[in-house]
């Protein structure tokens, strides 16, 4: 891929951000040498979407869920909100899905809901929640299960909600980007089309041998508004059944409002009646994931 080109890429984005190369240089001086040296494509890429996270407190917007099985050659959509909410330092998520379309089939009413919380919002008379907790309430089959995504304080689990819903939903690029080069091999995608690169800019993910994404995922892309500053779309290849015949996970996130005040009413949820008591999930031994 031409350097130059990604450069290009790369800077196009921080201007059109309102940031400047100089900022970049200045935080990360082992990315610039001095003042007429290239930035990094990658880096400058990253640091930019780090910096547009930190300052994510809200989000709310439509979300489709496409998912298809090779082998089977099948394919779903389910269309809903997300909510995200970040309060006293807590973070809460939750995306209500409303409709699904099956292959040919017309859209139809489809009931599914995720919420990421901490475990101080979830009661039962026989079980006391710590650390953050997943619950999933599904309305076609009438079951509610809670799964416990992290430990307190837990310094080998991840934090940030969207990144425990990752296994469910492949979220990388709404959190800090710190790691991401812990976890992938990251390169951005040459633009199809010259006038692409002034809207999107795509990052290829490539999963190590090492990383906590190993057992999930064989690839991630998404990308970046450039306006919004924030990822638009994610396409993932997952590990199952089995390569090369990975499922492949789509998202789009459509109409978002980021910073606007959400009501914490959102985040609040009962058993529906006629459901029966709550199947609980904990972490396996050492709270560790996979």
């Amino acid at each position: 891929m031409n350097e130059r080109i990604l450069t290009k890429i790369a800077l196009i984005m921080l201007c059109g951000m309102g940031a400047c190369w100089a900022s970049v240089c200045c935080e990360r001086p082992a990315t610039c040498s001095g003042q007429n040296a290239e930035v990094d494509p990658v880096d400058a890429v990253l640091e930019q979407l780090n910096r547009k996270t930190l300052e994510l407190k809200s989000y709310q917007g439509q979300i489709e869920y496409g998912f298809v099985q090779v082998l089977l050659e099948s394919e779903s959509l389910r269309k809903g909100v997300l909510y995200y909410a970040k309060s006293d330092g807590k973070p809460t998520l939750r995306i209500n899905f409303d409709t699904l379309k099956r292959e040919d089939e017309k859209e139809q009413k489809y009931m599914e809901q995720y919420m990421v919380l901490d475990g101080a919002r979830l009661t039962h008379p026989d079980y006391h929640f710590k650390g953050i907790w997943l619950v999933h309430i599904d309305y076609e089959i009438e079951e509610v299960k809670y799964y416990q995504l992290a430990e307190p304080n837990d310094p080998n689990q991840p934090v940030e909600v969207f990144d425990l819903i990752s296994r469910n939903f492949p979220m990388l690029g709404f959190t800090k980007t710190e790691d991401l080069k812990k976890q992938f091999e990251v390169t951005l995608v040459e633009p199809k089309k010259p006038t692409e690169s002034e809207d999107f800019i795509q990052i290829h993910l490539k999963v190590k041998p090492n990383s906590i994404y190993k057992d999930d995922y064989l690839s991630i892309d998404f990308w970046v508004d450039q306006k919004l500053g924030l990822p638009v779309k994610v396409v993932a290849v997952k590990t199952e059944p089995e390569p090369p015949f990975g499922d492949i996970c789509r998202l789009r996130f459509l109409n978002a409002k980021v910073n606007h005040r959400v009501d914490s009413k959102v985040f609040e949820f009962k058993i529906p009646k006629g459901f029966g008591e709550p199947e609980i999930i904990p972490l396996p031994e050492k709270g560790r994931r996979g």
